[in-house]
This record gives structure tokens, C-alpha cells and sequence, in this order.
């Protein structure tokens, strides 16, 4: 598999992470909400560089 899809399928993995977590708090400000929302924030940032990486070649 290529970097870019193995990327995509951790995003959807935390997605639905960040989501059951949600509904199971119900609270944005829990401390394992947060945590969720930055990794799922830092793997964007990576896929985002990879796209802007292959844009730029």
C-alpha cells in the first residue's frame, strides 16, 4: 500500500474514534476528547504535507 492510503485509513480510524468518544462523553473539553482530536489533528497535518509534497513534484 502507498503512504498516502495508509494515511487516509488512519484518518477514517480516528475519525470514528473521535466520534464514539465524543458521544460517549459529551463533553468537548474532556481531557481524552482532546487527546483524540490531536492526533487525528497531527496525521492531518502529515497527509497534508504528503499531498503538498506530490503536488509540488
Amino acid at each position: 500500500m502507498s503512504k498516502i492510503h495508509d494515511v487516509e485509513v488512519e484518518i477514517q480510524n480516528l475519525r470514528e474514534k473521535l466520534t464514539e468518544l465524543i458521544m460517549q462523553k459529551e463533553n468537548l473539553l474532556d481531557p481524552q476528547v482532546i487527546a483524540a482530536s490531536k492526533m487525528l489533528d497531527s496525521i492531518l497535518n502529515e497527509y497534508s504535507e504528503i499531498i503538498s509534497d506530490k503536488v509540488e513534484k
